[in-house]
């Protein structure tokens, strides 16, 4: 088995298309080899600014030799489908086919045989195809020639087994040579296999594997802030982002003005990592004047004429933002408001200002549910998208909210309020905190749920893996908040008050909307580890409240763990399987009470009284809320149940009889429903 090297080498890429681009050459080489019938062991791939990299290990020297068969016509068919056989198979002639025999007569048979090719060849053919077809988010042309790549393209490295692969594509041909750093190890050099490859890189100053220097930042970043006593403040995405944008990286310490932390520590940072892609660095639980650039090169200097170089950069951007801060604060949030009638929230559902009626308005009606006051849910839902319009925000979207909550504490908004303003968007991930002050509760509630019911109310679902609304990321912060701070909220009847009078189906778009509710809570509780099935079974008897059904999900699956709840599960199933075969045959359904009167045996009134006793106290226990008890009620069928089907036939030649029983199996079904639909469960 041999190795395949393959690096492009080109101008630097930017650092947000690597990671994607290294999944799309691993993608698109694995299929084309993998369809030219080369076996494989393993694709890796590396970036840097500079270049893409794969290895494939494993490869063959040859591809395996090809024999398919292809039926054709029968013999004597019109003589147009045997030429359009012949032509699809490459024959000549019929006397190129073979005839087979089957029970029908005799048919013509292609048997083509395709010989194994070298695998260079194989290479020589797809890479080319591979550099002209790949789905750079931006590309560009440069020079005379016509191929499009993210950056100029210098020279593709390709190695099958030490040896140059020959190919060009757009005038540049292949070789065995590389490049290093572009300042520290600018000079070509020759290499004979990836380990040769890897190595000599690291010798020219070039880290090939991101992840390492990820690691190489993070580790030399820390210790610059710690030799002055200072902590970094870590942000993943800046690390990887640096990563991306160096070889070689040397983290460096650098520092500001102290004037400059007047300003809100969220917008030192935020200006910091946006222009000059460098981490703040904090003392204690206070950011400090300081903060750490990556350079890509070990300066003669030691770095000095770099850090002076940023920091002048940084002391520009921070005036600007403390130009900005200072700025906004000369005018109220409350001032802003009317301003937000100039910003489109969507064409169908109005401006931001006609969003922010809806929103408090509904912030005031939850507030009693989350425990909220009722005046600062308003206040927070009044102001809450008041710093969309502010220089800062204007300047960094990301910052909404955090500003808001500054401009509310400078200007004496209760506490409540300002801290609701700044967590009304959470949570804007599955790992983000959920607010918890009732007030950012109610807040965060009603911005999620107008946004949903405005989207349904217009019929802007998300389709398939588009989501351009964030509809499905509202739907799970709304989950996470009910559940995670445990309200009780009737969705159905909240989003039926919500939608608007001129909606003709009212309850066909509630509905809808409380089914995709279900959909994002099945994927939150199976990512907790829950069943997906077990919501659907709840969710079935027509709730709406999220805790409680979350509760009933979580007594059911340690019910069904049991052998009762297994062995009742599995009983249930047979009555409805009995039930709809013979409701099926017979065009009816058993829905009537069965009548005591026609019970025989001892087992099937032991069921009958077994039954009306569980539906009652199971009835009694769901309006009480306590699950538990509603599945220690369950488990009590079990028994019956199998004495039940171990000596009762059910089909009995008297029909009197075969239907009072098949009434019976109805009961068994419709008195299991009061905790859940066991159809819906699998098993």
């Amino acid at each position: 088995m041999t190795e395949l090297l393959l690096e492009f080498f080109s101008e630097e890429i930017p650092a947000r298309m690597q990671a994607r681009a290294r999944e799309d050459l691993a993608r698109l080489l694995g299929d084309k080899l993998s369809a030219a019938g080369l076996d494989f062991e393993e694709i890796r791939t590396y970036a840097t600014p500079r270049r893409i990299t794969a290895v494939v290990e494993g490869l063959p020297q040859r591809s395996p030799d090809v024999k398919d068969e292809r039926k054709g016509p029968r013999v004597g068919a019109p003589d147009k489908a045997i030429e359009g056989f012949l032509r699809s198979a490459g024959l000549g002639s019929v006397d190129e086919a073979q005839t087979r025999e089957d029970k029908k007569g005799s048919y013509y048979v292609a048997v083509i045989e395709k010989a194994g090719r070298d695998s260079a060849d194989v290479i020589a053919e797809i890479v080319p195809e591979i550099v002209k077809a790949f789905p750079w988010p931006k590309s560009m042309r440069w020079g005379a020639g016509k191929l499009r790549w993210v950056r100029p393209l210098h020279s593709i490295l390709c190695l099958f087994g030490g040896k140059v692969v020959d190919f060009e594509v757009d005038g540049i041909k292949t070789g065995k040579h590389t490049r290093g750093h572009r300042f520290m190890a600018s000079k070509e050099f020759e290499v004979k296999d990836f380990a040769d490859y890897e190595a000599k890189l690291r010798k020219a100053y070039v880290i090939l594997d991101s992840d390492l220097r990820a690691a190489k930042i993070l580790d030399a970043a820390k210790a610059r802030a710690d030799e002055h006593g200072f902590s970094l403040v870590e942000d993943a995405g800046l690390l990887n982002e640096n990563a991306g944008l160096t070889e070689w990286p040397v983290p460096l310490l650098g520092s500001f003005d102290e004037d400059f932390l007047s300003v809100p520590p969220e917008v030192l940072a935020t200006f910091m990592k946006a222009h000059q892609k460098c981490f703040a660095v904090s003392k204690g639980d206070e950011l400090a004047n300081r903060f750490v650039l990556v350079a890509n090169l070990e300066a003669e200097d030691g770095g000095t004429s770099i850090t002076q170089g940023n920091e002048r950069v940084i002391a520009a951007r921070l005036a600007d933002a403390k130009f900005f801060f200072a700025s906004d604060l000369k005018v109220s949030l409350e001032a802003r408001v009317p301003q937000l009638k100039d910003i489109t929230f969507h064409e169908k559902l109005g401006t931001q200002y006609e969003r922010v009626q809806r929103i408090f308005h509904l912030a005031r009606e939850l507030a009693p549910i989350v425990g909220a006051d009722p005046d600062d849910a308003e206040r927070a839902g009044i102001l809450a998208k008041a710093d969309l319009v502010s220089d800062m925000v204007g300047e960094f979207p990301e910052l909404q909210g955090i500003m808001g909550r500054y401009y509310a504490i400078d200007q004496n908004e209760a506490p409540a309020v300002a801290n609701a303003i700044a967590d009304h968007y959470k949570p804007v991930g599955p790992t983000d905190e959920v607010p918890t002050e009732p007030v950012s509760i109610a807040v965060a509630l009603a911005d999620k749920l107008d946004t949903l019911v405005g989207f349904w109310a217009i019929d802007e679902k998300p389709t398939g893996s588009k989501d351009p609304y964030a509809l499905r990321r509202a739907a799970l912060g709304v989950i996470r908040i009910v559940l995670e701070n445990n309200v009780r909220l009737p969705l159905f009847t909240q989003v039926q008050a919500q939608l608007p009078e001129t909606i003709e189906s009212k309850d066909e778009v509630a509905r809808s909307l409380l089914d995709f509710f279900a959909d994002r809570l099945k994927i939150y509780l199976r990512d907790q580890g829950a069943r997906h099935d077990l919501v659907d079974a709840v969710f079935a008897l027509g709730g709406d409240d999220l805790l409680m059904i979350v509760r009933r999900v979580d007594a059911l699956g340690r019910f069904l763990d049991t052998d009762d709840g297994a062995n009742l599960l599995a009983g249930t199933k047979r009555a409805a399987n009995i039930l709809r075969i013979e409701e099926k045959k017979d065009k009816k359904a058993y829905d009537d009470a069965p009548d005591s009167a026609l019970l025989e045996a001892p087992e099937e009134k032991a069921l009958a009284k077994a039954v009306d006793e569980v539906e009652t106290a199971a009835a009694k226990a769901i309006e009480d809320e306590n699950f538990e008890a509603a599945m220690s009620a369950m488990a009590k069928l079990r028994a019956p149940v199998d004495a039940f089907f171990d000596s009762v036939t059910v089909n009995a030649d008297d029909p009197n009889l075969r239907e009072n029983r098949l009434r019976l199996l109805n009961r068994i079904r419709n008195t299991t429903k009061t905790v859940a639909d066991f159809s819906k469960i699998a098993g």
